[in-house]
């Protein structure tokens, strides 16, 4: 009878330990906190110099946007701040100022450097 019920006990946490492994293979939601979608190839992309054009990346940067709001993901740290520099390298300084002023709402550390950049009309050498 004890040999019955050891048996039994071992079946039983033997498949409590199936159970967990398996489990823990099941593929895992996406939990990721933003849509990072194309922000960081755009970046490196702006550091590459003159391979894509700026126009490129403001459309590629504002396609991501609008990819965050669908998915109902935030967008990431430094999107706006890097959008804003985008404009304000283009011309479109009132539009540069505003996406300095998103960054700075949503991101409340980058304010420092939202202040500097609004201050200097965008304009980073």
């Amino acid at each position: 009878m004890t040999i019955c019920k050891n048996q039994s006990a071992l079946i039983k946490g033997g498949l409590i330990t199936l159970t967990l492994l398996l489990a823990g293979c099941a593929k895992q939601a996406d939990k990721s906190l933003y849509n990072w979608d194309k922000y960081q190839s755009t970046v490196y992309q702006y550091y590459q110099g003159d391979k894509v054009g700026p126009e490129e990346q403001i459309a590629s940067l504002k396609e991501s946007i609008e990819k965050s709001r669908a998915t109902n993901k935030a967008v990431p740290p430094g999107l706006h701040a890097q959008l804003g520099l985008l404009y304000a390298n283009t011309g479109h300084t009132d539009l540069a100022f505003q996406e300095f002023n998103t960054e700075k709402s949503l991101f409340p550390e980058s304010a420092t450097y939202m202040d500097f950049l609004l201050k200097n009309k965008g304009s980073v050498k």
